[in-house]
């Protein structure tokens, strides 16, 4: 019995070991300070203006792959497709719903 239970640990450890987290590998996340810097760095110099924008972006929930395709090049000499702009359906959808709280609650600050 104790042969069987030494022989399982021993090959349990390497599974259980390729289950954890590799956070050296994860890009660190992006915040809204990170998002309005990119904006402010593809363009628009209103800082205020970036910084509303961005937090909007980000508290609207955007995932950290669509706020990396935000602040990408991707989209600078190319046209995003108007239905998902270049991100999932979900996360451009929560980009037009943060763009309509853009112009009523950024603009006109």
């Amino acid at each position: 019995m104790r042969i069987f239970l030494v022989t399982a640990a021993v090959v349990a450890l390497p599974i259980l070991s390729a289950c954890g987290s590799d956070s050296a590998t994860e890009p660190p996340a992006l915040t809204a300070a990170d998002l309005s810097r990119s904006l402010q760095d593809k363009g628009l110099r209103d800082k205020d203006l970036a910084d509303c924008a961005a937090a909007l972006y980000v508290s609207e929930g955007i995932s950290q792959q669509g706020l990396r395709t935000m602040i990408g090049d991707e989209y600078d000499n190319k046209t995003a497709d108007p239905a998902t702009l270049g991100m999932s359906k979900e996360d451009g959808d929560r980009a037009r719903a943060a763009n309509a709280k853009i112009a009523t609650e950024c603009l006109g600050k």
